[in-house]
């Protein structure tokens, strides 16, 4: 049995992360470690990207900070840091990636909300 596979039979999904699909809002909780202190930061963004499965699924996060400029962050989806992750809103889309909101601002970066 090789290693991987046996570390991928034991991965359990916390129960803090629900179902991510790319156009979805998201409030992602992040424990981060500044000198001896430990904090939670909140990202929140729009997923543009899931990738992989198993034990390294990860998922990018972009969001547009101050004066216009983008911000990405990629998460591990399995990673002990993360402590939620809360879907605002979910957004209709057609692609699996979506890259092309890179060079898109305002109005035109908008997503479709998905109708439940």
């Amino acid at each position: 049995m090789n290693l991987i596979e046996s570390l991928e039979r034991q991965l359990e999904p916390n129960p803090n992360i629900p179902d991510l699909h790319p156009g979805d809002t998201v409030n992602v909780h992040a424990r981060i470690i500044e000198g001896e202190k430990e904090r939670v930061q909140v990202f929140k963004g729009t997923i543009i990207r899931m990738r992989g499965k198993g034990a390294g699924a990860n998922f990018t996060v972009r969001r547009i900070a101050s004066h216009g400029i983008g911000v990405e962050r990629t998460f591990l989806l399995h990673s002990p840091r993360l402590e939620k992750v809360q879907v605002v809103r979910q957004a209709r889309v057609r692609r699996a990636q979506l890259y092309y909101l890179r060079e898109r601002r305002g109005k035109r970066a908008r997503l479709r909300e998905k109708r439940t």
